[in-house]
Parts: structure tokens; sequence; C-alpha cells
């Protein structure tokens, strides 16, 4: 791969970003790879936890403006030949959305810029650890464009629709700070720090059953379409959970006063 890079530790995952002397700017050709990594790893059960992070000093400042010129060439990566219009947006979309629907948590280690595409790839994570230098926003009306690749679903899920929308219209910008404030990030550490914490993030998590992880990211998943579909999201997997190894290692563990060993089934 050339623009982006993955490395595995046990059941941890990391995605990064290659491109830092662009800012991590997207391309038709990092999405396509990103949809390779995808097809790879998003239903990959043997990992707890995935970081996606970006080299040097910013997560991603968005899209590269070469994009826009040949959008809509369906030369421009393989699965794309044939596609035209919104079929080819979808597409495209999935180099996003996996990451929401993998069965693990994912979580989005952001520095610096988290502009536009790179907004939006930062709010397809289950969680985001930002710097105290992160900037956040989608910024597509700044160009006659909207926000395609995730943003209009997951930001309002977060910061609710008539902030979502205020931010996408004005193209706001916003700090660490406010982002917290507003329930977009999970945590702010310094610039220097957000790797590492990361890291421990990920470490607890893949520590924790998987079979309840899964279940409670698919109930929480089915309620933002409907609530009636996430209470029954939430009976269907807690029957599971109910027979699985992972209950009664779980209850081992505690009477033998020992870590547990969790298998996910």
């Amino acid at each position: 791969m050339n623009t982006i890079s993955l490395a595995r530790e046990g059941h941890i995952a990391h995605l990064q970003l290659q491109r830092p002397e662009k800012l991590n700017a997207q391309t038709h050709e990092m999405w396509f790879e990103l949809r390779q990594v995808g097809t790879e790893i998003g239903k990959d059960s043997s990992i707890r936890a995935l970081i996606v992070s970006g080299a040097g000093r910013s997560f991603s400042a968005g899209l590269d403006t070469a994009v826009l010129t040949d959008f809509f060439a369906d030369s421009i990566a393989p699965d794309l030949e044939g596609l035209s219009g919104a079929a080819l947006v979808r597409k495209i979309q999935e180099s996003f959305t996996w990451l929401a629907d993998a069965p693990y948590p994912t979580i989005a280690a952001v520095k610096g810029h988290a502009l536009g595409a790179g907004c939006q790839l930062a709010l397809a994570c289950d969680l985001r650890v930002a710097g105290d230098d992160a900037r956040f926003g989608l910024l597509e009306t700044n160009w006659g464009l909207m926000p395609d690749l995730g943003g209009t679903v997951w930001l309002p899920e977060l910061v609710g629709p008539a902030k979502a929308k205020e931010m996408m219209w004005l193209a706001d910008q916003i700090g660490a700070d406010e982002a917290l404030r507003l329930g977009m990030v999970n945590r702010v550490v310094p610039a220097s720090d957000v790797e590492s914490e990361a890291r421990s993030l990920a470490e607890r998590l893949a520590a924790r059953p998987p079979l309840a992880v899964t279940a409670i990211k698919e109930a929480v998943r089915a309620s933002a379409v409907d609530p009636e579909a996430g209470l029954a999201a939430a009976g269907q997997w807690q029957v599971r959970c109910l027979g699985s190894n992972d209950l009664q290692e779980a209850g081992a563990a505690w009477l033998e006063q020992r870590p547990p060993n969790y298998t996910g089934t």
C-alpha cells in the first residue's frame, strides 16, 4: 500500500494514513486502499480494537484538491470501473463505513487537522482521542458541496441534529475543547500523548469480553435507526452472551480472583 499502513500486535490493529507531507490529504488511491483494508480486516474477529491515526502532525486535512478534478472518472480505482453518479459515491463511502460496521471498537487518534473528509473519517470511528491542538470541521459547503462520506449520519448522532446542521451549513471549525464539550470526542490530551492514550484505551477495550463488546456496538447502532430495533438487537445479543464461554470465564475469574481470559465465544 502506498498511502496507508496497517500493523497488528496481538488483538490490536493500527491503521495509519501515510501522506504526512500533504497533511494526509485524501485521494482516490487512499480511499481504494482503505476499502481494501476494510475487506481484509473489517470482519476479523481476532481483532479486538483498531486505532486509526495520521502520520506526521495532522490526522487528515481533508481532500487532496486533485480529487475534485477527476471525481467521477471510473478509471481512478479498480473497483470503481463502470460506476458513475450516486453509485460511485456510495462505493467511495465504503472507504469509511466499514469502520462503523466493524464488530470491534475503532478509535480515531486525532492530532492537528481533522477537516472535511478527515473529520468524516474520525467520525466513522466509535471513539475519538484528540490532541489539544486538534481542529475539527466539515468544510464542504465552502466548495458548494456537502459532506457525503458519512458526516451527515455520524455528526448528528454525537452533537444533535440542530448543532450538526449549523456546523455543516456554516463550515465552522472547532478546537479540541469545544469538540469535547459537544461530545464529538471522548477525551483531550496533549498532542504528544495522543497515540499513547489511544493505545492505552485500545488495550483496555481488548481486555473486555469481545462478544459483549460487539453486542453493545450492534445494539447501539440498531437504536440509531429505530428504538424498537435497538431493543430487539439487545435481546438477541444478550441471549448469545448468556450462552457464551465468556460468561463462564467471567464467573470463574471472579471466583479464582484472577484476570479473565476472554475468547469471544
